[in-house]
């Protein structure tokens, strides 16, 4: 008996959406584009409330937690541009959509249905 390993096609990253590590990466991204999503509302409000009734506290705190889980985004983002071989060009306008309130959200659909598509972007 003779154990078959997956062959991937370089050209075509279909064949890598079943690989543990593709998966393991779409689910790390979802997440963050979550959090990072809802983040960026709770920072509207923290701004809204700052500079419309002088109350600067919610932006203080969510200011720098948001700030820091975006980069923890960031980082998802690389990881599964790498192994889904995304091209630079999608990587940055997925990097982009973390700064646009609900963008994150319409970024993980198109992802999640591209990556399980085995598209590139």
């Amino acid at each position: 008996m003779t154990a078959e390993s997956p062959v991937t096609d370089e050209e075509n990253p279909a064949q890598a959406v079943g690989d543990a590590g593709v998966k393991g990466a779409l689910a790390r991204f979802r997440v963050m584009a979550y959090i990072v999503g809802v983040g960026l509302l709770a920072l509207c409000f923290g701004m809204v409330m700052n500079y419309a009734f002088d109350e600067g506290q919610y932006s203080a705190v969510i200011g720098p937690v948001h700030g820091f889980l975006y980069i923890v985004y960031l980082v998802a983002i690389v990881d599964l541009a790498l192994k889904a071989r995304w091209s630079l060009k999608g990587t940055i306008l997925v990097m982009l959509s973390g700064v646009v309130p609900v963008g994150s959200f319409f970024a993980e659909r198109a992802v999640t249905r591209r990556v399980q598509q085995g598209q590139a972007l």
